[in-house]
């Protein structure tokens, strides 16, 4: 009769070490995410912190593909506040 039980415990056991394992490369992965979002929005900040020093008629341009646009200073310094804002929702909804 201990032997059915014995299999039984064993491959509950074998299954929760199955979610553990699972579970830690989930959290893993959310740790590298969240790694990179802190970057992203630590570069927008420091590039927006920079852009925010030079004149209003400083002539600003934005990479698209293989190609340079002009933009105001204005709508640079929305896209990195916009970057930096939209990295802190993803960080917070990763932790």
């Amino acid at each position: 009769m201990a032997a059915p039980v014995d299999l039984e415990l064993k491959k509950a056991f074998t299954e929760l070490q199955a979610k553990v394992i699972d579970t830690q490369q989930k959290v893993k992965l959310a740790d590298i995410q969240i790694e990179q979002l802190t970057k992203t929005k630590k570069h927008a900040h420091l590039t927006d912190t920079e852009v925010m020093m030079l004149v209003d008629e400083t002539r600003m341009y934005e990479g698209v593909g293989r190609m340079f646009i002009l933009q105001s200073k204005g709508v640079i310094h929305n896209q990195l506040l916009e970057k930096q804002r939209i990295a802190e929702e993803k960080i917070k909804e990763l932790e």
